[in-house]
Formats: C-alpha cells, sequence, structure tokens
C-alpha cells in the first residue's frame, strides 16, 4: 500500500512500536521487559518504519522480488554515508536482535527507538518535500 506522506507514516510507526514495548512491561529489579513476544513486534514494527521512510528517499522495494538489507545499504551508502552507518546499525538491532532474539533488555530496545529516529529523521531530509 503506498501511502501519500511516508515519513509521517513512518513516525506512526514507531509511536505504535512505542506502544507495543509498554505491554510487555519492564521489570525494573532487572531493567528488563517481561515478554519476549512484544518485544519482537516492536522490533519488527520500528523496522518496518525504517523500510517505509527508506523506500521513500530511494525506491528500494520498486522492481521484482524482495529487496535484501544490502540493496538498502547500497543505496544508503551511494547518497550518505552517515545514513548507511545508521541502516546497518538499525537492522542489527530492530530487525535481528530485537525481532528475531527478542532481546528484553531495555536499553538493547530504548537504542532501537533511537536508531529508528535517526533513519527517519535523516530520510525526512533527504526526500522530497511533499513525501514528508
Amino acid at each position: 500500500m503506498e501511502y501519500a506522506k511516508p515519513i509521517a507514516e513512518a513516525r506512526r510507526y514507531v509511536a505504535n512500536a512505542k506502544e507495543i514495548i509498554l505491554k510487555s512491561k519492564l521489570d525494573p529489579e532487572t531493567n528488563t521487559y517481561r515478554n519476549k513476544k512484544y518485544v519482537r513486534i516492536a522490533g519488527g514494527t520500528l523496522w518496518k518504519a525504517c523500510l517505509i521512510a527508506l523506500d521513500a528517499v530511494f525506491g528500494v522495494s520498486d522492481g521484482k522480488g524482495r529487496p535484501s538489507i544490502e540493496k538498502y545499504k547500497e543505496a544508503a551508502g551511494k547518497r550518505d554515508r552517515k545514513l548507511q552507518t545508521y541502516v546497518s546499525t538499525g537492522y542489527g538491532i530492530m530487525h535481528l536482535t530485537m525481532g528475531y532474539d527478542g532481546c528484553k533488555d531495555k536499553k538493547v530496545c530504548d537504542t532501537g527507538l533511537e536508531y529508528a529516529n535517526r533513519i527517519i529523521n535523516h530520510c525526512a531530509m533527504l526526500c522530497p518535500a511533499d513525501a514528508s
């Protein structure tokens, strides 16, 4: 589904991920979330937000087949090295560590949120004004 304002849509996904992670309930004693399920869902939601923003700038998902992370890294690297670093690190944190592993550590989840915002904000600067 195409959205008229992909950056705004990406930010909505981040807001949803914040709500999802709160459902996991933080254990203040260990500073970890209690339910891995919600951490995984939030990580996937954050990564999807980043893909929406990246596609607004690079259009990597246009074309045949499912794009790999390598295509996103390559596209970001051609345009902006800083964004390429954000994409690489964000992929590792949001998609792999949170989404697959379900790492319940609060610091990891906070870093995932931070990197999602970095990627989206950077894409907002690079994409056309009508896409924000």
